[in-house]
């Protein structure tokens, strides 16, 4: 059956997208999970995976091409698919328009929300519906953003909520002392306010060691655990990034501990740069990050280890080349799930993102 592959859409704000590079060639075969192409928008570069098996018939946007979101990239098929059929149907394919007023609608209904709990503010995401809840919690100086090639697929068959950490992001400056405790208890208090007794935790680096107090603190919520690279399972950590994600000021600082998260650095967007230095400047931003810096990273040691068994089922995902954590602190917990993914470093959601999502949902439905 012929397919088409059209230009994806990564996180809210993306609306265009350029090609970099084909990984297959015009009449190369790939198979499901193959990387395809590699795209870069205004936030960061990453890959188009193969859902499934297949021959590229024919590439439509060349490297180096910028189009929008939905618009024909190539065409896919079995082989032997005569190349009349496929003028056929690259000439009868149309990007679908949208309703008046459908498209604004949409962006509002995924948008992201305010809520006061305790009395802080905080800002998350939520998409989906369905099942049992699944929550998002990212890692120290990140967002709800780097979960965009997370969240819109784990949506397709349950509720998933990304959260804003207190001095991330969209949500308030307050952290008090900024350690696990005050942060889990936030965490906690949010699920509470949005009426989820039941949940699925998905917690990347700090957000992992979150996940796992909330798991060791309320067994009867946490239904299971997929850590990302989570701190909280020894006490080595690159305190060099850490330190420099806390200083850094200038664009050329930034980047180049920015690129530490990653196993290919041209994945660092520059437009990724500013928007980490923009949201630094933000009033109460520098104290808070200093804050948790503190009470997690101290003197360029992990602060709270946790040694014995988490008490749920509990799988861990971790990228062979990580700069941040190192990949031997998989294997810290015993009767854990682990899974280590060459070609990715601190952030194999984002490098890896196909494969991820697959393991966290199979995880999730297990």
């Amino acid at each position: 059956m012929t397919r088409a592959i059209t230009m994806p859409k990564w996180g809210l704000t993306m609306t265009e997208g350029k090609v970099v590079r084909w990984s297959v060639p015009p009449g190369g075969s790939f198979s499901a999970g193959d990387e395809l192409l590699e795209i870069e928008t205004s936030k960061i570069t990453n890959v188009v995976e193969a859902e499934g098996d297949g021959t590229l018939l024919r590439v439509v946007a060349p490297e180096g091409a910028t189009l929008p979101i939905g618009a024909l990239l190539a065409v896919t098929g079995p082989a032997g698919t005569s190349d009349a059929e496929v003028d056929a149907y690259v000439a009868g394919f149309e990007v679908v328009a949208p309703v008046e007023g459908a498209e604004d609608a949409a962006d509002e209904a995924v948008a992201p929300r305010e809520i006061e709990v305790a009395g802080q503010r905080l800002r998350y995401l939520d998409m989906g519906s369905g099942g049992v809840p699944a929550l998002l919690l990212h890692g120290f100086g990140a967002d709800l953003n780097g979960w965009m090639f997370t969240q819109p697929a784990l949506a397709e068959d349950r509720r998933v909520v990304a959260l804003d950490l207190p001095g991330h992001g969209g949500s308030g400056r307050d952290v008090g002392v900024g350690d696990v405790g005050a942060l889990v208890g936030v965490v906690e208090a949010f699920l509470g306010a949005l009426g989820i007794d039941a949940v699925h935790v998905v917690g990347h680096s700090m957000g992992g060691g979150i996940g796992l107090a909330l798991a060791k603190r309320r067994p009867d919520m946490v239904r299971s655990l997929s850590l990302i690279a989570p701190a909280g399972l020894g006490p080595e950590v690159n305190g060099a990034f850490i330190e420099g994600f806390v200083k850094a000021g200038r664009r050329r600082d930034a980047e180049a501990v920015l690129r530490l998260l990653v196993h290919d650095a041209a994945l660092i967007s520059r437009a990724m740069v500013e928007d980490v230095l923009r949201f630094k400047r933000l009033d109460g931003v520098s104290a808070a990050l200093e804050a948790i810096a503190g009470a997690w990273f101290g003197g360029g040691r992990q602060q709270w280890i946790v040694t014995d068994s988490p008490g749920v089922p509990t799988q861990v995902i971790w990228g062979r080349e990580d700069q941040i954590i190192p990949v031997a602190q998989a294997v810290s917990l015993t009767g854990v799930a682990v899974h280590v993914l060459e070609g990715a470093g601190h952030l194999p959601h984002m490098e890896k993102a196909h494969e991820v999502n697959r393991l966290i949902g199979r995880w999730m439905n297990g």
